[in-house]
């Protein structure tokens, strides 16, 4: 079967994973932490992406990012993925890919599941069991959004805003959320729908994204399709 091109819309929210290839390490040492972060922000700068929030993991990293234009994001992550991977292999003297072929993604209804997914994203480290809690990590873009350490890098999406009138009520807020988590349905569902590339959202999200892209935005309904009637000349 045919793959899919990935499905990217200006405007709308993508959440975007990358793995290290066969599940290695893409980062050996706080120095490759930061470089890979900051290469990710000057380049979502560069190619007009809203740099949302991110989680840096030892061997894949999940980002949030809204493109203003259709080939934002991948612009961005080819060059990223390129002068990076430069980067590791002259650093460690190894060659051939680090990637696990190309990033996932997925676009997001954000009413409804980007808080979601930056939660998700905050949690990763824990579900991993890498930290007793979010706060404990400090790759992340967690810190930002409770108000310990504020990033310039971080574009916070405009539901963020509406947490709160004050920042101390916005971070609150947030806080509350993560506190609160995600149940292993809301986990499950977004998981699949960023490795598989189906849009995250309710019938009439998805019914009007379709009208948008030429690309299929969910999973083909099982069975057969519907059969056309023959036409008796």
């Amino acid at each position: 079967m045919a793959r899919l091109p990935r499905l990217t819309v200006a405007g709308y929210p993508h959440h975007v994973i990358q793995r290290g290839n066969d599940r290695q390490a893409i980062v050996r040492s706080d120095a490759d932490r930061a470089f890979l972060l900051e290469l990710l922000a000057d380049n979502a700068r560069k190619h007009q992406v809203a740099f949302n929030a991110y989680v840096l993991m030892d061997n894949h990293f999940h980002l949030l990012l809204t493109p203003e234009t259709v080939d934002g994001v991948p612009r961005m992550m080819q060059a990223v993925g390129r002068r990076y991977v430069r980067y590791f292999n002259d650093l460690y003297q190894r060659s051939g890919t680090l990637w696990e072929g190309r990033y996932k993604s997925t676009l997001v209804q954000a009413e409804r599941y980007l808080l979601a997914c930056m939660v998700y994203m905050d949690l990763n480290p824990v579900r991993a069991g890498m930290v007793m809690e979010p706060g404990a990590y400090p790759w992340s873009s967690h810190h930002h959004y409770i108000g310990h350490t504020p990033n310039r890098r971080i574009v916070p999406p405009a539901l963020y805003w509406a947490l709160g009138n004050t920042p101390f009520a916005r971070e609150a807020a947030y806080t509350e959320l993560v506190r609160a988590g995600l149940s292993a349905a809301q986990q499950d569902s977004i998981t699949d729908a960023t490795l598989h590339g189906w849009a995250m959202g309710d019938a009439g999200f998805v019914a009007d994204l379709q009208r948008r892209t030429p690309r299929r935005t969910e999973r083909a309904k099982a069975g057969r399709p519907p059969s056309t009637p023959r036409t008796e000349g």
